[in-house]
């Protein structure tokens, strides 16, 4: 008997029967002596969809919502069904005696497999293989110990209840929104309350009164030290109070109070999960985290160089900590070379805040690989993130860095005054880049080393006198907070638990393919289509609070401590309410993005979208789907009276051309009669020795060309 392994990419699929010796190649699937290897080109299986419980939903009514259908049907998708069969058909050979689950370790890899098997009608028990590489190594030896299957009902109870959670919130708010108003409005329980952070944070742009201030230093020949009122703000918002100060303390010397000097040790950074490398990537290279989450895809599934990505894990598990020596050997190469190698002469010792079992879950952190690299295999992206990756790797095992910070406090005519110098005393992981990485974590403290890394404080004893050279004042203003990057709306995301690893990437693209936000340089901003669709839902799906305690009742039920019925059941409730909240509503919407140029097909007013080949003009009704690009397009013939180029343009008679400047307009010949000049010349040319034969009328010439071209 055979034993049927289910990959959920034909690249893992192909790597697994490679691997384990199944080098028969077939259409669809590989097979050996022992195993027979399949793959999922991702879902085969998904939610019925409204249609396939009742014909009549295929028409959007909202009389027709909520629909809620008793028991959650699935089906076969149609644009992989032939896969389905492939994979059908294998479970029910007879020789067929053993079924092994080999897609994704993860949620969504569950789900997938499960819901496969289910329509398959496989009730066999099943086997698991729960993997964290790619590498020919990691795959024998998670053959080697095999997972019972049900090990991970739990873990498939949690990714059904998120499927159909976003299906019953996110179908029917949506079309009860399209309905509502007319306009193709998306909502969702992730991606609405991700959109409300964005706005919330441009009403307290938009909301923000900038106010003019001024701060003091007072040069005291060796340094400057800086005025501070005693609250420890040292932004004076009163010209009469700066003026005061300066008069103050322009001159006079300043007695040294107090002289604090300590040493102070930074550890490293935390190894990365997924999250915490799209940041990085994104404040590095700018990146935005789909990119990231591909790139990084190549990595582990192709290269086979770093560990599995879409993990929410920053530690390591003690069972690792034999391996660790063998991925520092693979990286010792390049410009890593001299960063590891002194680290292979000694002893692996790795602390708390590198392995901690507590704190893995499903995944550990993403680290490299046994496998040996050559960087020259790797495209530019792939190399940056690789570099991200390596060198936080080796940085777990480098000391802390260590300061001497000196502070001091000084009073001058009854102000305090402030100074803080700081001395760097061991690099220590610093080393690994180059003395000057910055980083933006929230887990690890800002040791208040960044402002006055480098600069030095003579040596001060207390009770020391020191002469006042000069009062210094900087004007400034308040700043309003910034727009987010994709890298600061990832943290908050994290925060408040909106989306998982794995989900929060396309959460973005999601809002950003539907018009209701766009990138501008580095930062998100939320479009008029936005705005508006963040008014029009109910008020308790555009903050985080609600979606983060959905996604905590997952996590409860994937581990056991909690119950897929009543969390079904109170997503029912809740879409009823936000479907009747939309019914209710008395609230217009107005499309924001309403060109001038009508729908040759229709006449309704098309609407201006940006995609990634530039603007598109789409008609918004339903029964209509024309769309065309909105970038102007400038045609050959040239405008009779200012002899300018005349833009391409077309409407309901057809194809016409208008000059840009003088508003002249001239029809096309829809059957394309007309032939440019660069053509006649060319016919000429090609027909001139047979005028006589094909006649002496250049008219009679070009007819005769054209009808050739059309035939």
């Amino acid at each position: 008997m055979k034993i049927l392994v289910l990959a959920e990419k034909p690249s893992v699929a192909r790597e697994i029967a490679r691997v384990m010796g199944s080098r028969e190649k077939h259409k669809n699937y590989f097979e050996g002596p022992k195993y027979v290897v399949t793959w999922a080109l991702g879902h085969l299986v998904g939610l019925a969809e409204p249609e396939d419980y009742d014909p009549k939903y295929q028409t959007w009514a909202l009389e027709d919502l909520p629909i809620l259908p008793e028991r959650m049907n699935l089906k076969v998708l149609r644009e992989t069904s032939h896969q389905f069969k492939t994979v059908q058909h294998l479970l029910k050979r007879q020789d067929i005696g053993e079924m092994i689950v080999a897609t994704d370790a993860a949620r969504e890899g569950e789900l997938l497999a499960r819901w496969i098997l289910s329509m398959a009608k496989w009730n066999k028990p099943f086997k698991r293989l729960w993997i964290s590489s790619q590498t020919d190594k990691a795959i024998r030896e998670g053959f080697a110990s095999l997972k019972p299957g049900s090990q991970f009902d739990r873990l498939y109870e949690s990714a059904r209840c998120r499927a159909e959670a976003d299906w019953m919130v996110g179908l029917n708010v949506t079309r009860a929104l399209t309905c509502k108003f007319n306009a193709q409005l998306s909502a969702g329980r992730v991606q609405t309350p991700t959109l409300g952070m964005i706005m919330q944070r441009e009403k307290d742009i938009t909301g923000f009164r900038s106010q003019e201030f001024d701060t003091i230093q007072v040069d005291l020949g060796g340094f400057e030290a800086s005025w501070r009122a005693s609250g420890g703000d040292g932004r004076i918002f009163d010209r009469k109070q700066t003026e005061e100060l300066r008069a103050k303390l322009s001159s006079g010397a300043a007695r040294v109070i107090t002289v604090k000097k300590s040493e102070k040790a930074e550890p490293h950074p935390l190894a990365y999960d997924l999250t915490e490398l799209q940041r990085d990537a994104n404040r590095r290279f700018g990146f935005s985290a789909k990119q990231t989450s591909s790139v990084l895809q190549r990595l582990y599934e192709q290269h086979k160089l770093v560990t599995y990505p879409r993990t929410d894990s920053r530690y390591l598990t003690s069972d690792m900590v034999s391996t660790l020596k063998e991925r520092l050997e693979s990286v010792a190469i390049g410009p890593y070379a001299a960063l590891a190698r002194p680290l292979l002469r000694k002893p692996m010792q790795p602390g708390k805040r590198v392995v901690d079992d507590s704190k893995v879950s499903d995944h550990h952190a993403i680290i490299p690989t046994e496998e040996t690299v050559l960087l020259n295999k790797l495209s530019a992206e792939e190399r940056k993130l690789y570099d991200l990756i390596v060198r936080r790797f080796i940085s777990l095992f480098y000391p802390p860095a260590k300061y001497d910070s000196v502070s001091v406090t000084l009073k001058l005519e009854g102000e305090q005054l402030y100074a803080k110098g700081t001395t760097v005393k061991d690099s220590g992981w610093r080393e690994v880049y180059g003395g000057d990485y910055e980083t933006a974590e929230e887990d690890d403290a800002d040791l208040g080393v960044s402002e006055s890394a480098g600069k030095l404080l003579p040596p001060l004893q207390e009770g020391e006198q020191l002469q006042v050279r000069r009062c210094i004042v900087k004007p400034g203003r308040t700043q309003p907070p910034k727009r987010y990057t994709e890298a600061e709306l990832l943290t908050q995301m994290e925060k408040h638990g909106l989306g998982t690893p794995a989900t929060r990437a396309d959460i973005i693209e999601k809002l950003v393919s539907s018009d209701t936000i766009e990138r501008q340089g580095s930062l998100l901003h939320p479009t008029g289509k936005g705005k508006q669709l963040i008014e029009l839902v109910a008020p308790q799906l555009r903050t985080p609070e609600l979606t983060a305690s959905w996604e905590a009742d997952l996590e409860m039920i994937a581990k056991g401590q909690g119950k897929a019925e009543p969390f079904i059941r109170g997503i029912r409730e809740m879409t009823k309410e936000l479907v009747a909240g939309v019914k209710g509503s008395t609230a217009e919407y107005t499309p924001h993005n309403v060109s001038a140029s009508h729908c040759p097909d229709c006449g309704t007013r098309l609407l201006e979208k940006k995609s990634k080949r530039g603007k598109l003009l789409l008609c918004p009704s339903d029964d209509c789907g024309y769309k065309r690009s909105g970038e102007k397009r400038l045609s050959n013939r040239r405008c009779p009276q200012c002899h300018k180029k005349m833009e391409l343009k077309e409407g309901k008679a057809g194809m016409f051309v208008q000059c840009l400047g003088c508003g002249i307009t001239e029809t096309l010949n829809k059957d394309s009669k007309h032939i440019n000049k660069r053509e006649e010349r060319k016919l000429v040319q090609q027909y001139g020795s047979k005028q006589e034969s094909l006649g002496n009328n250049l008219g009679e010439l070009l007819k005769a060309a054209m009808e050739k071209n059309k035939d």
